[in-house]
């Protein structure tokens, strides 16, 4: 760690910084933080560039207490409500820091007790305070009622107990009597009544003791903790108020500066008008984006493109092709979209039938395992979304656009990001949806026709059962070809269920001949046994150029409690073949993504979790990529689906037998009748181990030598629209599309399908 760049310890009224360890938590143990000393306050940021911009702390050293733990750690509170355990460099750096904290502290008290009202903190003006006196009182009157009401029930306990005891008294003198006949037994069974009631009225006297004893313990501690955050609330108010008072000023320096420079430019470069590009580049460089996991962005220097007139015109034009490239893809598409509006387009379905409100009878499931494989128990369609598995890949296309972008883009480096927020949109409507998608009968298909709509064909099938692999390609008018093979590979942890997808997605460009692959993440169910489900997005993914080299490395941070990072966090860069970065992407992955053209990079700034320092990347203002539509009207009624996803089961004229549109178990559901669907849903499944076993037997005469067992995928079946070969990029074994389908389509062909349905 440097040395902080402070000078010798002086009052508080001067300032004081440096980098001191701060204990973070149990996970990340001490962080290097920065530390500056004003004022009387102790405030710390991550880095030197957050000064500007954002305070991580801010402790008042008027009631601190410090204190020294061994030669280089040292503490410092505030009465419980904020603690502060640093760690010098070394011992000489220790010294230094408690010097001009003890120095600061003094001063601060100096003023507090000068003070003519003692109750400064709520007192920067008149209406806080009254509005504070307001809230206490209101507080004070609060307390009492819930300390009568504790009372009370202190009472009624003492009275239970009372009146218990006496009962149980009387019953056993009336026992002791000596009785026959019916009284006898009368008087036995009201003893026993007796006595259940006084064990349930122990129980519930000893809850009521408990429960007491808590809030008699922890109504001080609230009360103090209260306190503290309202003093706390005061600091905060008058932090914003400086912090204000130093924004204003930074502006109107910046925007003398500004005036300056644009002066002193119009000089050198001919014509008013590139002096003043020059200066709205100037603003954007003080937009900076927010520290990410792996890397640092900070403001470029100003005066990095100022270094020749040469320079800031060629730069000043380089900003403009990006912003006229960014800006003119609507208007490339406008200037299609006449064509397009010459043909009348099918209405699409805004809406299907509201989910039933059916309460999960577990007891009916179990009844149903009963002397059952596990591999044979029927899941019933509750945990289900009336779409199939081939539908929730095709969804993958739901933001097409992007891919229309990259396909028009000249610059390679550009291309990677957009094809890297395509990457990013996939998981965007996973947010909402909890439902598991019904698993594909072998041989079911599906198809996505919107080539008058939006340019592209999508065709899906299900080519192996066991492990269960679905192949997917699509193809566009505008330039580009989407395949994949994806097998879900899952791992029950107990709380969560791990879902991790296998195989390796292309995208190929026919202008540029560029061809990206790149793999998909973690996606984790939480609350699987008990609460509310909600999912997870969490892993890397390097997309990868093979036609040029580019990489670009994305990180989906997973949720962690004690992150201070947005939810759903998603960072990346994207550099060439020799590593140098050119852009950083950030956002998240249920919103929005964000690209920033990178002008420097250097190491610096914190140290990672593997003692490695951070790269630090001086950036452009950001542009967005890409941003989520917003879900229809009603979509919490309607499984959350999206506008896409409502029109996907849509029944449509002319698709092959095996579509999952015309699948009656999933028809059955999206239509609320549940029962019927569970019931139709066995019937295809054992359907379809009918089929399995009778492809047994066939290959087993053929190849009398060859055995099969259960959940071996067998050789004899082969997909009918897609083929089994090697990738020349990645050397897996994938099933690639072999053509013919949209040709049958288009005879009504379609004899060599199977019946699945």
């Amino acid at each position: 760690m440097s040395e902080p760049k402070a000078p010798t310890p002086t009052p508080a009224g001067d300032t004081y910084k440096g980098w001191v360890f701060k204990w973070t938590n149990y996970i990340k143990g001490y962080q290097r933080r920065w530390f500056v000393l004003s004022n009387g306050l102790l405030s710390y940021y991550r880095t030197q560039a957050e000064m500007g911009h954002t305070c991580r702390g801010t402790i008042n050293l008027a009631t601190a207490t410090i204190t020294v733990d061994d030669a280089c750690n040292f503490m410092i509170t505030n009465g419980g409500a904020q603690t502060y355990h640093l760690k010098a460099s070394c011992e000489v750096e220790r010294q230094k820091w408690i010097t001009a904290l003890e120095l600061a502290k003094a001063k601060a008290a100096r003023m507090q007790a000068e003070s003519d009202d003692s109750g400064d903190d709520f007192s920067p003006s008149a209406a806080p305070g009254q509005g504070a006196g307001s809230q206490n009182a209101e507080f004070q009157s609060a307390m009492r009622m819930l300390g009568s009401k504790v009372e009370d029930l202190s009472t009624c306990n003492d009275l239970i107990s009372k009146h218990g005891s006496a009962l149980q008294r009387s019953l056993s003198e009336l026992d002791n009597l000596t009785l026959t006949g019916e009284a006898g037994e009368k008087i036995r069974q009201v003893t026993e009544r007796a006595t259940l009631f006084r064990i349930t009225s122990n129980a519930m006297i000893n809850a009521c003791r408990d429960f007491l004893s808590m809030a008699q313990t922890h109504s001080k501690r609230w009360q103090k903790a209260l306190q503290a955050e309202r003093e706390q609330r005061v600091r905060l108010e008058e932090t914003l108020e400086q912090l204000a008072k130093q924004h204003n000023h930074l502006e109107r320096a910046f925007r003398g500066a500004a005036q300056a420079n644009a002066s002193a430019d119009s000089k050198s470069i001919s014509g008013p008008g590139k002096g003043e590009v020059s200066d709205d580049d100037d603003n954007e460089f003080f937009d900076a984006m927010e520290e990410a996991p792996e890397f640092i962005t900070v403001p470029a220097d100003p005066q990095f493109h100022k270094r020749s007139s040469s320079n800031v015109s060629s730069f000043n034009s380089e900003i403009c092709q990006d912003d006229q490239s960014l800006n003119e893809e609507p208007l490339a598409m406008n200037q299609e979209s006449p064509s397009q509006e010459l043909v009348p387009l099918k209405k699409r379905r805004t809406r299907i039938p509201d989910k039933p409100n059916y309460s999960l009878n577990l007891w009916s499931i179990m009844k149903n395992c009963i002397g059952k494989e596990l591999s044979k128990i029927p899941m019933p369609v509750n945990f289900n979304e009336p779409i199939s598995m081939l539908q929730r890949l095709s969804e993958d296309l739901e933001y097409h656009e992007l891919l229309d972008k990259a396909a028009k883009s000249h610059n390679s480096l550009e291309q990677m990001c957009y094809v890297a927020a395509f990457c990013v949109s996939a998981y965007s409507t996973t947010v909402y949806r909890t439902g598991k998608p019904f698993n594909p009968l072998l041989g079911e298909t599906y198809e996505l026709d919107r080539q008058r709509e939006s340019g592209y064909r999508s065709l899906c099938e299900q080519v192996s059962h066991h492990p269960p692999a679905a192949a997917h390609h699509a193809i566009s008018d505008r330039g580009w070809t989407l395949r994949q093979e994806i097998t879900v590979a899952s791992k029950f942890r107990g709380k969560y269920l791990s879902i991790m997808p296998l195989g390796t997605i292309h995208a190929i460009f026919e202008k540029s001949n560029n061809h990206y692959t790149w793999k998909k993440v973690t996606t984790t169910v939480h609350n699987i046994i008990v609460g509310k489900l909600w999912i997870d997005q969490s892993g890397e993914i390097d997309v990868v150029n093979h036609t040029t080299g580019d990489r670009c490395h994305l990180k989906f941070a997973p949720y962690s409690y004690f992150s201070r990072d947005v939810a759903r966090k998603v960072t990346g860069v994207v550099m060439d073949k020799t590593g140098k970065a050119h852009y950083v992407l950030s956002g998240t992955w249920d919103e929005k993504m964000e690209f920033s053209r990178v002008m420097q990079s250097s190491r610096g700034g914190e140290n990672g979790t593997e003692g490695r320092q951070k790269t630090v990347y001086q950036t452009l203002k950001a542009k967005e990529l890409w941003r989520r539509n917003p879900l229809p009207d009603g979509a919490e009624t309607m499984y959350y689906f999206t506008a896409l996803a409502l029109t996907l089961n849509e029944p449509e004229e002319g698709v092959a037998p095996t579509d999952s549109r015309l699948r009656p178990d999933q028809r059955l559901m999206e239509d609320g009748r549940w029962d019927e669907a569970n019931a139709e849903k066995q019937r295809l499944e054992e359907k379809q181990r009918t089929a399995r076993r009778e492809r047994e037997r066939e290959a087993l005469n053929q190849r009398s030598s060859s055995t099969s067992e259960e959940g071996v995928p067998h050789e004899n079946y082969k997909a009918r629209w897609f083929e089994h070969t090697e990738d020349k990029i990645t050397g897996e074994a994938v099933h690639v599309y072999k053509g013919g389908y949209w040709e049958a389509k288009d005879q009504g062909k379609w004899d060599d399908c199977p019946d699945i349905f």
